[in-house]
């Protein structure tokens, strides 16, 4: 079985590297920070990747406490991202997140359960398994 999905990019003009994307029936713009030459018109592809991060967390960590009924109020996702260029293993994509859940009645066995859930997120586990690309320049 397999999930598909597709998109649409397309260069706007707008800046040296604005594009309007186009996924899921939603309409989204993106471009590059002023430092690497754009306009800082829309998020970067960094930025869309680290949302992607977050968003798949708190999905996750708030559908399995639905379906245990545990009494979650909120969570929420601060993440970060570094490029470190003199790590150890060499180049080094760093994404640290943490994550917050709100809710007094909670046990501590249901919270430490909520944050293993939170790193089985399915983009976590596509960043931290690997992926495929397979690319195909089609020429007019």
């Amino acid at each position: 079985m397999s999930d598909h999905i597709e998109a649409h990019v397309e260069e706007t003009h707008l800046s040296p590297f604005s594009v309007a994307v186009e996924v899921s029936g939603h309409a989204l713009s993106g471009d590059e920070p002023v430092a690497k030459g754009g306009l800082d018109l829309a998020p970067s592809p960094y930025d869309y990747l680290l949302t992607a991060l977050g968003t798949c967390t708190a999905i996750t960590v708030r559908w399995y406490a639905q379906q245990k009924g545990w009494p979650l109020d909120d969570v929420a996702v601060r993440l970060t991202y570094d490029r470190v260029k003199d790590h150890p293993s060499g180049k080094a994509d760093i994404y640290s997140k943490t994550v917050s859940l709100t809710g007094p009645d909670l046990t501590d066995e249901q919270r430490q359960r909520l944050f293993e859930v939170a790193a089985k997120c399915p983009v976590h586990k596509t960043l931290t398994n690997g992926v495929f690309i397979e690319s195909v320049f089609d020429t007019p």
